[in-house]
């Protein structure tokens, strides 16, 4: 008596795999989303966000809040932005 479908039968001996086939692996993933696409996508965000910080530092480098709170704590560039203001030419 033949089975009814291939699933249920049982087979004797292993099935042969050809060493110069190609090898393939289970990559783990959801909804079609992979560590290595995590991490690439990652690198480029923290890449545009590190240019758009430094955009929006250079234009606003000359609000007096900014200079004092941000650019002055930078140890190479803060000395620059110190104002040092004689005694002089101050009115108060």
């Amino acid at each position: 008596m033949p089975f009814a479908t291939p699933s249920l039968r049982m087979t004797t001996y292993p099935t042969y795999k050809s060493p110069y086939g190609p090898k393939y692996t289970y990559e783990p993933q959801v909804a079609g989303i992979t560590p290595k696409t995590l991490i690439r996508t990652g690198v480029k965000l923290g890449a545009f966000g590190g240019v758009a910080l430094f955009a929006v530092i250079y234009y606003a480098s000359g609000i007096p809040r900014v200079q004092e709170d941000i650019l002055k704590k930078i140890p190479v560039i803060g000395s620059y932005y110190v104002k040092e203001i004689p005694a002089s030419d101050n009115p108060f």
